[in-house]
This record gives structure tokens, sequence and C-alpha cells, in this order.
């Protein structure tokens, strides 16, 4: 199906989420998830109305950025950002969407370009050791600490659902993420953290849902992801 029938097909299933749920489909921000994609299907779907992308890795994005530079593309990092990396990604950057510790923030102000960087915490919502994000406890003392370096601007929450979690199960992590988003926004009235960025190709549903205001979507878009080569015959 051509790029411009699934983004097609995709906002009417948005639609009909927000309608269910009893939400403007204009609160919803659709992130592209352009991981492993061409910088010539990122092309393809800018021009079939596609303005926010997503990325993993910071190589990746360093060096699809230059080749879509004549585009009016926002773009994520919605991946785990190493210490090291934060100076050469963050020119880059529109929104991060994995602070998940203090020392990140603290790297972030100490190669800060001209003015603060937007970004989200990153909260483990399912406690599975094997995904990224401060776990719920830790969120307010992260923010506390967070709040003291003006080169981060907070916006707001970012979460991972379970892998292959049932309905029920996506729900309430979502749930559960909206709950620190509303207690926090109480406890800093002076900040927007309107921003819940949740919801996959998976999940995007119960995601709205439960509050989303930025889906993460990519395979749902572009396609399973091409498996990668097989290694190459040693001869025995």
């Amino acid at each position: 199906m051509p790029l411009a029938e699934t983004l097609h097909a995709l906002h009417e299933e948005i639609a009909a989420a927000c309608r269910q749920a009893g939400r403007n489909p204009a609160e919803i921000t659709l992130v592209a998830v352009t991981k492993t994609r061409s910088p010539q299907l990122v092309r393809e779907a800018w021009e079939a109305g596609v303005r926010h992308v997503g990325e993993n890795r910071v190589q990746e994005l360093l060096a699809k950025k230059p080749l879509l530079a004549d585009l009016d593309l926002t773009w994520h990092l919605i991946g785990s950002l190493q210490t090291n990396k934060v100076k050469a990604v963050l020119p880059h950057v529109a929104l991060l969407h994995a602070l998940d510790r203090l020392e990140l923030a603290q790297a972030i102000a100490k190669h800060s370009p001209a003015g603060p960087l937007p970004a989200l915490i990153q909260v483990n919502t399912t406690s599975e050791a094997s995904k990224s994000g401060c776990a719920p406890g830790g969120v307010d003392p992260l923010i506390d600490a967070v709040r003291a370096i003006p080169q981060v601007l907070l916006r707001g929450f970012m979460t991972i659902g379970p892998w292959g979690g049932s309905e029920a199960e996506n729900r309430r992590a979502f749930a559960l993420l909206r709950t620190v988003r509303d207690r926090n926004a109480t406890r800093h009235r002076d900040l927007d953290l309107s921003i819940l960025s949740m919801g996959m190709s998976d999940d995007y549903r119960e995601a709205i849902l439960e509050g989303a205001t930025h889906l993460r979507i990519g395979s749902r878009i572009f396609g399973a992801r091409p498996m990668p080569p097989p290694p190459l015959d040693s001869g025995r």
C-alpha cells in the first residue's frame, strides 16, 4: 500500500480512538519512527504529510538529517542517549523523549546550545528490567533535581508499554504515566508538563484512551523492518 494510503488509514484509526475517548484528534502528534529507514523513504513520508520524525540512535539521526535539510521536519530523539553523545546531537533535536537520570541532564547543561532543550522524563511503568526509564517512585526527586538545571526544559513524560501486553496491561501502564504526570503538574504548576509520549504501532489505541499526546509509530507506517543479512559463510 502506498505510504499516503497507509497514513490516511492510520489517521482514520487515530480519529476513531479519539472519538471513543471523547478527545480531539488535533491533540495528537504523530511521530513517525524512522529507525533503519532510508532518507528517501523519510522524504516520501514527508510528501505524504509526516512532519515529526523520531530516531532511536544518534548516529542515524546525524546521518539522515543533513540529507533532508530542505524539509520542514521536526526531529525527536526517542531512544536512550549516552552522555558522551550529548554534545553532537543537541543542536539537532527538538524534543528528547528519554531523559531518565540526573547525569544526562547535567551533561546537557555542560554542552547546551543557546536555548534550553525540551525533554521528557522516561518512566518505566512496567517494571521490566530490559527497559530504560526512571522508576515511578523516583520521578519526583528527579524532577526536583532537573528543575535546578536551566538548560533542560521539562515538558512531560514518556513510557513504553509492556512487550506483548494485553489491552488491559497496556492501559494500566499508560494510566500510570498519566497519574505521574497529573501529580507533578499539581506539584509544579509553573511547568507545562502536558506531553505524554506513549503508544507505538501495537498499542497506540490504548495510549490514546489513556491520554497520549505523542504517538511513536514505525512499522504501522513503514511496514516491518527488513531482517539484517545473515553472516557470511566462513567456509566450514
